[in-house]
């Protein structure tokens, strides 16, 4: 039983590429011959068939989705580095800062109190 819906998928699928196949030939075939006047500028008609028209309008759509698809991800891109370079800044001001304050902490003590007591506790 498992073999014949096997059998029904498989000559579905090659009957919906078959049909599809047909279509496409009998679309070629009715609008190659067809003429077409596209306006694309003032005083400029060319005279050409419908299935270049349609070819050319799906390579054109193809190159400007590629094109924004591009744009856009080199925009997120640029933004990501921007965010990583701040973070990186804001780390390294942030470890001299840490650097800075380690040195005044050190220096805080006075001079003159410093070296007595230092010098005290290193006596008994």
């Amino acid at each position: 039983m498992g073999n014949l819906w096997l059998k029904i998928k498989v000559w579905t699928k090659v009957g919906i590429v078959f049909a599809l196949f047909v279509y496409g030939v009998v679309f070629v075939y009715q609008n190659s011959s067809k003429a077409v006047k596209p306006w694309f500028w003032f005083g400029r008609e060319p005279d050409t068939s419908v299935l270049v028209l349609v070819t050319c309008a799906f390579l054109l759509g193809v190159v400007g989705t590629i094109l924004f698809r591009t744009t856009i991800k080199t925009l997120r891109q640029i933004r990501s580095l921007r965010e990583r370079t701040r973070a990186e800044r804001l780390e390294r001001e942030m470890a001299e800062m840490r650097t800075k304050a380690a040195r005044l902490r050190s220096r805080t003590t006075p001079e003159g109190a410093g070296d007595e007591a230092a010098a005290g506790a290193e006596i008994p």
